[in-house]
């Protein structure tokens, strides 16, 4: 007698699946950063649509490049055991399921700039474009830190830009200190990974420099980001609550880098993510207070 051995089809993915697809929780290190921006360019808290829109734009922003990145690394992924069992080289997402996120992700942020400002709507291409580039970096350059860095950096301008309508001196710093501290704490990350991004080709300052260069370097931008977080007070004319804060901030940056040793990198979760989150939401606190 024969018998028949029933497949079953993989369950649809949920919202949970979708919110790990693009780290959610990640969120913490970029949002603070664009709450505080906005706070300081409005100088308190501005129209409840603008913040509505605002955060509409960040997450269509951080949603469009999380997706396209997990869609482009989905063969790298697969390939890593640190990476494997993410969404989609693991069956809970497919490819088309992760693109129209992507599209419905890009289009969301497209209007929630174009409903700010004509400014914010014509930036809001090129900002897409690069978010979305910066998944190719790594295949070519050990400097996709700093783009993944200007990513994030980016999130303050276009607050900024949002409430504005214009350039100025103020976010710019904050765009490059972002920029300097997640690209330090993104080299930390990649030491996770130094074996398997030697053997397949991927490009990082770790590769360059060995695991102690970069973690010297790491330290660097670490702290190039505390010199420009003290000029962005200074030309945003926050007083002296702001940069005895941004002290404070030191202090876990050094916890962080005093966290993860060459010969040991397993502590590099707590570094990256604990750590970064608390120095993202002391960072929105401090202007709050300085604005209070």
């Amino acid at each position: 007698m024969q018998t028949t051995t029933k497949v079953l089809s993989p369950a649809r993915p949920g919202l949970r699946d979708y919110l790990e697809l693009v780290k959610f929780a990640h969120t913490i290190f970029a949002l603070p950063f664009a709450l505080g921006a906005m706070l300081i360019a409005a100088r308190g808290l501005p129209a409840l649509h603008i913040v509505g829109w605002i955060l509409l734009a960040m997450v269509g922003a951080r949603t469009a490049a999380m997706g396209f990145n997990r869609i482009v690394d989905r063969h790298i992924d697969a390939k890593n055991p640190r990476t494997a069992n993410r969404e989609i080289p693991a069956g809970k997402i497919k490819v088309w399921q992760a693109a129209l996120l992507v599209i419905i992700s890009s289009a969301l942020f497209i209007f929630a700039a174009w409903s700010l400002n004509l400014l914010a709507f014509w930036l809001s291409f090129p900002t897409l474009a690069l978010l979305l580039g910066y998944s190719y970096c790594k295949r070519f350059t050990s400097l996709a830190h700093f783009v993944l860095g200007l990513c994030l950096g980016i999130a303050p301008m276009g607050a900024w830009i949002a409430v504005k309508g214009k350039f100025e001196l103020a976010p710019i710093a904050l765009t490059l200190a972002v920029m300097f501290w997640v690209a330090g704490f993104d080299v930390i990350y990649a030491t996770m990974d130094d074996a398997f991004d030697r053997d397949n080709g991927i490009h990082s300052l770790v590769q360059k420099w060995g695991i102690s260069g970069a973690l010297l370097g790491a330290k660097i931008f670490h702290a190039i980001f505390i010199g420009l977080m003290l000029a962005f007070g200074f030309l945003a004319g926050l007083k002296v609550l702001f940069p005895i804060g941004v002290l404070g901030i030191a202090a876990f940056l050094i916890y962080e880098h005093a966290l993860v040793k060459v010969e040991d990198i397993k502590k590099i979760n707590a570094a990256f993510f604990t750590v970064n989150g608390i120095i993202s939401l002391i960072f929105l606190g401090l202007v709050i207070l300085s604005l209070l």
